[in-house]
């Protein structure tokens, strides 16, 4: 995936609201962490990973099929990179409409 640090940055920031990760400018790093996190609170309370995951937008058909499909792999892995994947999306969406801002005041609606 190789993202830019400061996507890296920003994305620490977002998650930092729902999970005790270190701050990293590694994304491999930042995977790892996140897993921890979500394995530790698949064990300790998973009620708070399923909110976290409603509040991230995550669906819970993907979170299934993801699980599902990839049965021999590290559930909190899994996890992170559906959150991660997800907080970019949203990241792309907001340059879009800052970018959009940008138009001219002749040209707004």
């Amino acid at each position: 995936m190789e993202l830019p640090e400061e996507n890296i940055l920003l994305l620490q920031q977002e998650l930092a609201k729902d999970f005790s990760i270190c701050t990293t400018n590694s994304e491999q790093k930042l995977l790892q962490e996140l897993a921890v996190a979500i394995n530790h609170l698949i064990q300790t309370d998973f009620a708070q990973l399923i909110n976290i995951l409603y509040r991230i937008d995550i669906s819970e058909r993907t979170l299934k099929e993801t699980l599902q499909q990839q049965a021999d792999e590290d559930a909190g892995l899994l996890i992170a990179r559906l959150i991660i994947e997800r907080q970019l999306q949203k990241q792309k969406v907001r340059a879009q409409f800052r970018s959009q801002e940008n138009i001219p005041d002749d040209d707004k609606w």
